[in-house]
């Protein structure tokens, strides 16, 4: 869109600290924890598989955790809900299983950055996004994530994820080492440095 305009353009991805975002080893849970994280404005992306969620529920055990929001129900699915806290964001985001990023294929979700699957990534925890903007970019199918489109397709990925603790934590290290090579800080910053080297250099 940017190029119609100037010819200059530079994408620089979102990035994490993977230096604060560590992959912490934990015991195989009783109940499979299936987590997303965003706020109350953008809840509604995880509306659009409710009904994937309640169905999943109907044959499989798992709890939801709810990052964004005080108050988020279900029925019939096991659900936590809190509000986003910056002091306690990773350890939150820690105590998930499985990373899910359900969006609407409209303009602006197609314009969003891929926050929450990088964090995930970064964690350890198998992705499930689905195919909109630049998560398709950032998810290999069955390499370091999974995407997911159909009610279907939600469903079939999420239960092998829930039933194969050998495939999340393959898929959780292949995420992270996408998030290590591609989207994390000490990759990306000296790439900001050169554009902004470049910026000044057409500049004088």
């Amino acid at each position: 869109y940017s190029r119609r305009f100037n010819e200059n353009v530079s994408i620089v991805p979102t990035t994490i600290d993977t230096d604060k975002y560590r992959i912490v080893e934990r015991p195989e849970p009783d109940v499979v924890t299936i987590g997303w994280s965003g706020s109350f404005s953008t809840v509604q992306h995880l509306d659009t598989i409710r009904d994937v969620l309640r169905e999943l529920a109907r044959t499989e055990g798992f709890r939801l955790r709810v990052i964004g929001t005080p108050s988020y129900k279900i029925p019939d699915v096991d659900t936590e809900a809190m509000q986003w806290r910056s002091a306690t964001e990773i350890e939150d985001l820690g105590a998930i299983e499985i990373g899910i990023m359900p969006l609407p294929d409209e303009d602006w979700s197609r314009g969003k950055c891929g926050l929450k699957a990088l964090q995930y990534m970064a964690l350890g925890i198998p992705t499930v996004c689905s195919p909109v903007g630049v998560n398709s970019t950032i998810i290999r199918h069955g390499v370091n994530g999974y995407i997911a489109d159909t009610p279907a397709e939600w469903i079939d990925v999420l239960k092998k994820l829930l039933h194969q603790p050998d495939l999340r934590r393959k898929i959780g290290m292949a995420g992270r080492r996408t998030v290590e090579n591609e989207y994390s800080a000490k990759v990306v910053a000296p790439k900001v440095a050169e554009i902004f080297r470049s910026a000044a250099a057409k500049g004088q």
